[in-house]
């Protein structure tokens, strides 16, 4: 069975942290609706909602994907980048505890789970303001000897890896590159977002559907062109607060 972690919109979303987006109005009860949305449309796609227990205190709460990264063999709780974050990880690793055996990123390291691609046994770990050398060190020594690699990715103007990467199939990513060189990624092939759409690297892949914000357009033209399959879904209250469609979910196999 396959299972999506998610968590309810916090009412002071419009409080969330910005570092390369300028704060504009966020209406809570459009977040939540779209949320609502979003969460649907996982389930209609095979998977099991599984809601964290909610943290309304916390503006970045439904952003789930940064508390941890879930491998078949393990559960890595982060220590998110943001301060004002670190409270969010607690809910979720009591989720996933079900799951999988649970390790942590410690301090002093910092770590968000939006900086991490797996793709096979690789685990890509973007090199930004909220994830340091430090963790991706502890990070390395907790799944090296699982079989695992671990390989930096050096990033530009962006939040997270995978505000500039993901995957659209098993070998195969879509990209920024005004974000993120295409050698970090030798061996895998690469598809460029429209470049009137920065920001449309960010896509959900479970199964063989691609599921991409409704404000990228011209990606998904693209995309289906190569013969994919994608969905799109409104979800302009979330990209207010710096998040794509990846954000919101920790999709995993039980």
């Amino acid at each position: 069975m396959r299972i999506a972690v998610t968590r309810a919109v916090s009412p002071r979303i419009r409080d969330c942290e910005l570092t390369f987006r300028e704060r504009e109005p966020i209406d809570p009860a459009r977040a939540a609706a779209q949320h609502a949305v979003y969460e649907r449309w996982i389930e209609s796609h095979g998977c099991r909602i599984v809601r964290a227990e909610e943290a309304p205190e916390h503006p970045d709460g439904v952003f789930v994907e940064d508390t941890a990264v879930v491998l078949d063999e393990v559960a890595v709780i982060m220590r998110p980048g943001a301060a004002s974050r670190r409270g969010e990880t607690g809910g979720i690793a009591r989720a996933l505890q079900r799951y999988r055996a649970v390790r942590s990123i410690e301090e002093p390291a910092t770590m968000d789970g939006g900086d991490l691609l797996p793709i096979g046994q690789t685990l890509y770990a973007g090199r930004s303001r909220r994830t340091n050398d430090r963790a991706i060190a502890q990070l390395r020594e907790i799944v090296t000897p699982l079989g695992y690699s671990v390989v930096p990715v050096l990033l530009r103007d962006c939040l997270h890896l995978k505000t500039a990467v993901t995957a659209i199939g098993a070998r195969a990513l879509l990209y920024n590159p005004e974000c993120v060189d295409a050698g970090a990624f030798e061996g895998l092939e690469l598809v460029a977002v429209d470049p009137l759409e920065p920001g449309a690297a960010n896509v959900l892949r479970i199964g063989e559907t691609l599921l991409v914000s409704s404000s990228h357009p011209r990606t998904r033209r693209l995309l289906e062109e190569r013969g994919q399959r994608v969905e799109s879904l409104d979800y302009d209250e979330m990209e207010k607060a710096e998040a794509g469609v990846t954000c919101c979910s920790i999709v995993f196999e039980a």
